[in-house]
């Protein structure tokens, strides 16, 4: 089968290749699926030029992309959740990461059927962001209704989604985004829209409940400049918080490191008796399915920058690594 595939660590016009690899091979409790679109992601890249080496090291070639769509090809001895000729979505276990393929694995407790009313495009542009945004908000930050949440960068990927998310709770949602995404961010339902390229969000937000921090360096210590006394900031860029480091199981030097790099953003948290977590999100079938069902129920919808052919994924990657995509970028594999 076609799979594009990381070669080396590098950028992404040297560093990635078309190849003929073995279709995979599932196991008892996992489905084959024939991609029809898949969807990339920051995460994609970051790996491909070494970010996580500390974390997880790659053996090349290596797959990419972690978003699928597509249609059940084969069914595992245990699985009884999926039959073939199915249509499933799933955030693939990082193991089995490289959707950008003909063919891709997903651990069936991991994969959801899609949502009758979406494409396959629509639905390999959730599960990545979509499970970031509810392990963020509702699990991490157990945001409630009327409670007040700043969410950085709303017309990103993560974004669009974590708008959506919390306005389904009945959150009051403030955002930040650039003048060109100010109408599409308020169709999505924020409350309060800074344009941060004619103002300071600083001056107008203050006594939040929870910041969600998509964009980490400074933005990350600033969020407890504007959260109210015991308020909690949840990041997905920011610095590697103690229990995290802990769950990932890094040695103490690691560690150590890491904590010396967390010091201002805990000293920060400190002063104002706030809650500071790092999320690194994992795959979740059953806050997937929780997801389809707000998509199904069109609480929800999906927000598409654009679709590209799978001859052009590297050109797809390239307009990904501009960061200027509003949504998701998608990748079309199949008809």
């Amino acid at each position: 089968m076609k799979a594009l595939v990381m070669t080396k660590y590098g950028d992404v016009n040297n560093s990635l290749a078309f190849q003929e690899i073995a279709k995979p091979q599932i196991n008892a409790d996992q489905v084959l699926i024939k991609v029809h679109a898949a969807s990339i992601n920051p995460v994609d890249y970051r790996i491909l030029r070494g970010d996580a080496k500390a974390l997880m090291k790659l053996n090349f070639p290596a797959g990419i992309g972690r978003d699928v769509s597509g249609v059940v090809e084969a069914v595992g001895d245990n699985v009884t959740t999926f039959a073939v000729g199915d249509e499933i979505f799933s955030r693939v276990d990082e193991p089995l990461a490289g959707t950008l393929a003909e063919y891709v694995i997903s651990n069936a407790i991991d994969s959801v059927k899609k949502p009758a009313n979406l494409s396959h495009e629509e639905a390999a542009s959730i599960p990545l962001v979509g499970i970031t945004a509810y392990q963020s908000l509702i699990e991490v930050a157990k945001l409630k209704a009327g409670e007040k949440v700043l969410i950085h960068a709303g017309s990103g990927g993560v974004g669009t989604l974590a708008i959506q998310l919390a306005k389904s709770i009945g959150a009051f949602v403030a955002t930040t985004t650039s003048t060109a995404n100010v109408k599409l961010v308020t169709k999505l339902g924020a409350d309060q829209v800074i344009d941060y390229k004619k103002s300071n969000y600083l001056d107008q937000i203050k006594d939040f409940d929870v910041v969600f921090d998509t964009l980490g360096g400074e933005y990350c210590l600033d969020a407890f400049k504007v959260i109210k006394k015991g308020g909690r900031v949840i990041s997905v860029a920011g610095e590697f918080d103690a229990q995290i480091t802990k769950e990932l199981g890094l040695n103490c030097l690691i560690r150590g490191l890491l904590a010396l790099k967390a010091r201002k953003v805990v000293k920060a948290a400190e002063q104002k008796q706030a809650t500071y977590r790092f999320v690194m999100m994992a795959a979740n079938g059953k806050q997937l399915a929780a997801l389809a069902d707000l998509f199904e129920s069109k609480v929800m919808t999906p927000v598409i920058d654009s679709v590209y052919d799978f001859d052009d994924s590297i050109e797809a990657l390239n307009h990904l690594v501009k960061g200027r995509a509003k949504g998701k970028i998608i990748v079309k594999i199949a008809d």
